[in-house]
């Protein structure tokens, strides 16, 4: 999991080392990853030529999939060839329009196509040119359809490049490692670990020290958005009480707790925060649903 973690950041060298020091090379797939993080970079560097030799190999399983990825390096390769309005470059230009999109069942890359060589790089006219505050509201994947000619295009071309990459080969679009933390962050969490009055070992007024790892510094704010773990085992301690402020103990140990605190008789303090105290006809048995 840390080695795919690297080899998808691009940390490349020190996923290699890692792998030969712990022995895993049978178990990871560097070159794969290596060939993958050329193509992106190449793309995002403004290069198409490494992504379409790549889809030449990978032809029956783009299709496969459903992929439209080609069909959008080839209308980048056209664009590049409009951009400064050449004769001999609009030319060729239509020569590949007709052999990449004139037999396409989706028409509107044709028309685009088409449209590229009445437009020049310099038009205002969408979708070949937006103006700066409708382009900062575009979202990436509206990249391909709106600003043709900007150069920010190849930012969307090298995330369809990741998308088809993941669906060929199977992995997922998230790192294995946060699939996995994600899963046990939410295996642990509970609707406490996230309570204002979650008692922990970091703080010194509390008279419990929690060993749940979701509330410690280092991993509560990662689960916050994590979903609950589904416990069909309940463990509620015997015999629950509702203290006024919403918390919830058993009626032995908070009577045993109480006792310790040299809590006046009928009072009863909250183990939590020792200026909370009640009487003790005030608090109530609760039962589970």
């Amino acid at each position: 999991m840390l080695v795919d973690y690297m080899l998808r950041h691009n940390y490349n060298k020190s996923a290699k080392k890692f792998t030969e020091q712990r022995q895993i090379s049978d178990l990871v797939d560097i070159e794969a990853f290596s060939a993958f993080a050329e193509v992106e970079q190449a793309l995002k560097q403004g290069r198409t030529s490494e992504a379409i030799a790549w889809c030449n190999e990978n032809k029956k399983a783009l299709k496969d999939v459903e992929s439209k990825l080609e069909l959008e390096l080839r209308l980048q390769q056209m664009v590049e060839m409009t951009r400064f309005g050449n004769t001999n470059k609009l030319v060729e230009a239509t020569l590949h329009a007709r052999k990449y999109f004139a037999g396409q069942q989706n028409e509107s890359y044709g028309l685009r196509a088409g449209g590229l060589l009445a437009y020049p790089a310099n038009t205002l006219t969408e979708p070949y040119k937006v103006s700066e505050e409708v382009f900062r509201s575009l979202v990436l994947m509206t990249y391909s359809m709106q600003d043709l000619y900007s150069s920010t295009r190849y930012v969307y071309l090298a995330s369809l490049f990741v998308e088809a990459y993941h669906q060929i080969f199977c992995l997922p679009p998230q790192p294995l490692l946060h699939i996995a933390l994600s899963a046990g962050l939410s295996a642990l969490k509970t609707p406490s670990c996230h309570s204002a009055f979650t008692s922990s070992s970091t703080n010194a007024s509390s008279t419990t020290t929690s060993v749940c790892p979701i509330c410690s510094t280092e991993l509560n704010e990662l689960a916050r958005n994590v979903p609950y773990a589904h416990h069909s085992k309940s463990h509620v301690e015997n015999d629950p009480v509702i203290l006024p402020n919403g918390r919830i103990y058993g009626r032995e140990r908070l009577m045993a707790l109480n006792d310790k605190f040299g809590v006046a008789a009928g009072r009863v303090r909250d183990p939590i925060n020792h200026g909370q105290e009640y009487d003790i006809d005030q608090i109530e048995k609760v039962y589970i649903s």
